[in-house]
Order: C-alpha cells, then structure tokens, then sequence
C-alpha cells in the first residue's frame, strides 16, 4: 500500500503547548504579594529571569517583571526594600491553559503588550511561557515543515503517494 500525503492541516500543525511545557520544563518562579521589591529582584537576580508570579496562598494574584520594577520604583526613587511587590504588581493576569494553541498565545501576547504568560491548571500555576519561547517553537516548528514539504514534493516526484 502506498502512503499518502500528509493533508495540509497535518503539515501545519503547531504541537500543544502541553507538549511544549512538557519539554521546557514547568518550574515557575514566585514571590508573595507582602514581599519587598528588594526581595523580588534578589530572587530574579538568582533564578537568572526577569519575570515573577505573584501568589498568595498558592493562588495567582499577579506578576512583577524586571520593567515593572524599574518603572515603579527605581524611576520613581522608591525604597526597593520599603516597597512591597503587591504595590506594583500586575494585577489583570493574561493566562493561557496547557490546552491553548500556539497562536493563540502569540495572539494575547501580542493583543495585551506582554512578554510572559503564566500558564493555568485551574487554579494552579503550572509554567511560564515567554515570547522567546514561542518564537524558538515557532522556528522549531517552520524547519518540520520545511523538512516535510520537501519530503512530500519528493514522494510526489517519485510517484509514491496518493490522497
């Protein structure tokens, strides 16, 4: 029997972000609300990011990055260790689920002005998807089907498929 090809849709399907999370590992940074921006930074500084979820008893109730901190205390010359997180934080959280798509995240990133998207099991923080992150699935994703058109036109000029 002769294996057909792929239909467009196969082709172009982006993987799941579950699979995504999967692979990039789903350690998510925190901070709590009452904390001190000084606290926060520290934290970042260690863990080598620039973007925190803010949780209070286990719940998402915001998100601090690097800029928030900067804008809101440094340029205002604010106390880092006088200012607690809460102050600052990002209250209205942009989320997406382990059953978004791909572009629908880029979309609210893109939509909202934001670089990093918590990622929810209910009411669990389950991973931290950032901009650099999908762009690397993006391109990741480019090269397979790249890889598999060309694929495709070679079975197709060998004569071996059909619909």
């Amino acid at each position: 029997m002769e294996a057909r090809i792929k239909t467009p849709e196969e082709l172009l399907k982006y993987r799941p972000l579950r699979q995504i999370l999967a692979e990039k590992g789903t350690a998510v940074y925190s901070v709590g609300a009452a904390d001190s921006v000084y606290a926060a930074v520290t934290e970042m500084a260690t863990r080598d990011v620039g973007f925190l979820v803010v949780l209070e008893q286990q719940r998402l109730v915001g998100v601090l990055s690097e800029r928030d901190c900067a804008r809101d205390v440094v340029l205002k010359r604010r106390s880092s260790s006088d200012t607690a997180v809460r102050d600052i934080m990002t209250r209205d959280v942009v989320t997406a689920t382990q059953d978004d798509t791909l572009p629908r995240c880029m979309k609210l990133m893109h939509d909202r002005g934001i670089r990093h998207l918590p990622v929810v099991a209910g009411r669990d923080v389950i991973g931290v998807l950032s901009v650099r992150d999908l762009l690397r699935e993006i391109v990741a994703h480019h090269e397979r089907v790249i890889k598999d058109l060309e694929f495709e036109r070679m079975r197709m000029m060998l004569g071996g498929s059909t619909y």
